[in-house]
């Protein structure tokens, strides 16, 4: 039998921002494993294969000027966006938008305990809010419940698509997209110490820098993801999914498709990066910050995506390397895992 092989873009292609991964990213990774295992999440089955994501190295790739402390509180972040998705995941609508009122809810009150017998995502929300609000600028606070609402808003719209079996149009798509990529409220990580005016932030070339860096973001995740969620019959919401729809593509014509887009916007995000306003003084310097580390953001989720075993198994640096990858067959043996959580099989996280 002939296993299809497609060939994967080369995305980091023209970016000017090299690896980079913060120096405490070991010293923080056993605290933050202990941390989620804490709470019983997914089962020992489940939590050994979430574990394998290796999400503290996605935090510390994404992130490599923050201080210990900051990094710890962006590692917990980055674990509750995951254990979210891996919950909602399995949820119906409904039972989605309950687990969204119950994590605003935690945020709100970062000091009362949680009811016995809730879902477990209140508690972990809340001892991340509890912890970053001790170093973080209420600027930078306020902006963060904002953007997280709306991302977490966005997976309950997920959830709905899913639970009608829709599949939107590009356009559509990319609107609820940009939302449970989840890109916003990490960018806000990046200003956790500053203070960033309005004048800033609303800047039209501050915010199409940011859509760009989303929708780059979009891209990669999509085009990376597509095989693993191909195979556990989860990729409605992807974007070579819907391309192979709407242009009536193969999956290589998606993808090829999805590269030349993601070429066009890398050059734009770099020729765009050189316009860059300067307001003056010490703000100047908040603001590169703010811009490289956005930058960063966006290529670490592509070398995590290759250094991690969450979508390539332990395949992913040669991968990387060669850019060919089999088709993954659409795995029945998926129809007997109805837990919570990533599940090993045959050596492939799905």
């Amino acid at each position: 039998m002939i296993v299809p092989t497609i060939f994967l873009p080369d995305l980091e292609a023209n970016w000017m921002w090299p690896r980079r991964v913060n120096p405490y990213t070991q010293d923080i990774k056993q605290e933050c494993l202990e941390w989620v295992a804490s709470f019983g999440a997914f089962t020992p089955e489940a939590q050994k294969a979430f574990d394998k994501c290796n999400f503290n190295l996605l935090t510390g790739l994404s992130y490599p000027w923050l201080t210990r402390d900051q990094l710890r509180s962006a590692c917990d972040l980055m674990n509750l966006f995951f254990i979210f998705d891996e919950h909602s995941d399995k949820c119906e609508a409904d039972e989605v938008w309950n687990q969204v009122d119950i994590i605003m809810d935690a945020l709100s009150h970062p000091d009362k305990a949680r009811p016995e017998g809730e879902w477990i995502g209140g508690e972990v929300a809340r001892q991340f809010w509890s912890r970053i609000l001790k170093i973080s600028t209420p600027t930078f606070q306020s902006r963060f419940l904002k953007t997280w609402e709306e991302y977490l808003h966005g997976t309950a719209q997920q959830a709905e698509d899913r639970s009608r079996a829709h599949i939107r149009d590009i356009a559509s798509y990319l609107e609820v997209r940009r939302r449970t990529i989840g890109a916003k409220p990490s960018f806000n990580i990046l200003e956790m110490d500053m203070d960033l005016p309005d004048e800033v932030k609303d800047n039209p070339t501050i915010l199409e820098l940011e859509l760009l860096a989303i929708d780059l973001t979009i891209i990669a995740n999509d085009v990376l993801s597509y095989n693993k969620e191909q195979a556990s019959g989860d990729d409605e919401h992807n974007l070579v999914t819907i391309a192979m729809k709407e242009h009536n593509m193969d999956v290589q014509g998606a993808i090829d498709w999805t590269s030349v887009l993601h070429a066009e916007m890398v050059k734009r995000f770099n020729e765009l990066y050189l316009q860059i306003p300067r307001w003056g003084g010490p703000l100047d310097l908040d603001v590169q910050s703010y811009m490289n580390g956005m930058a960063q953001w966006v290529v670490a989720n592509v070398q995590w995506s290759y250094e991690s075993e969450r979508y390539f198994g332990k395949q992913g640096l040669e991968i990387k390397k060669t850019r060919m990858l089999r088709l993954l067959p659409k795995n029945s043996k998926l129809n007997r895992h109805r837990g919570i959580g990533p599940v090993v099989v045959d050596d492939v996280l799905l």
